[in-house]
């Protein structure tokens, strides 16, 4: 999964993103909003991590969440703060923030929020795929292609629920890569493997191949 996380203090910051990158999260860390901006020129994000405090002002945070928001931004925001009041979590929530978080905190329970997070919004996008021959439940696992079951492994059923969850977006190898086996030593080959293994258990037509990477096929 991709996390844009936005905080000025690389002692917090670099921490928290060996931390996710070892549990296989995709982190982008932008320092300030400018970074922040440069990364959602390239990608958008499945979560976003943003300190309230950042170089640009001490609301900075919050106004970026709520620029978010306006730009039709849907994935889910997760403020983490000093700041501890109750006005500064209503106020977070209310400009569309999904969760938030007190500094100091434990990565553990950084983990878990995150984990909620992104579970709740593949829920509220798919919890189900009907596509041409292919159906996938998610949530019990179940994918079936021309009505007949198909087992996939986890890999193999990640990148098909990547692909379902985003099914006009092309995917290059290498950010495929960094979302489904960070810290691979086999490079991009293992993606053309999962892709091979995809189509051969469900049809050559389920994922397409294009100059720029990968898409969801099927009609």
């Amino acid at each position: 999964m991709g996390i844009l996380l936005v905080e000025d203090e690389a002692s917090i910051a670099e921490p928290i993103r060996r931390f996710l990158a070892h549990e296989r999260y995709c982190v982008n860390w932008a320092p300030d909003l400018s970074a922040a901006f440069q990364v959602l020129e390239k990608e958008e994000p499945e979560l976003v991590i943003l300190d309230i405090m950042l170089p640009e002002g001490e609301e900075a945070g919050f106004e970026f969440a709520s620029y978010l928001r306006e730009a039709g931004y849907q994935g889910p925001i997760l403020f983490f703060s000093a700041r501890d009041t109750v006005d500064d979590r209503v106020r977070g929530l209310n400009l569309g923030g999904d969760d938030y978080l007190v500094k100091p905190f434990s990565l553990l329970e950084l983990q878990a929020r995150i984990r909620a997070l992104l579970r709740r919004e593949a829920q509220v996008k798919s919890a189900s795929l009907e596509r041409g021959p292919l159906s996938v439940d998610f949530n019990s696992r179940e994918v079936r292609w021309d009505g007949q079951p198909v087992l996939l492994s986890d890999k193999e059923l990640a990148m098909l629920e990547l692909f379902a969850l985003h099914p006009t977006r092309i995917f290059t190898r290498e950010e495929l890569l960094e979302r489904l086996s960070p810290g691979s030593n086999s490079g991009t080959a293992i993606i053309r493997v999962y892709v091979h293994k995809l189509r051969e258990k469900l049809g050559p037509e389920v994922i397409v191949t294009t100059p720029a990477g990968y898409q969801l096929g099927v009609v």
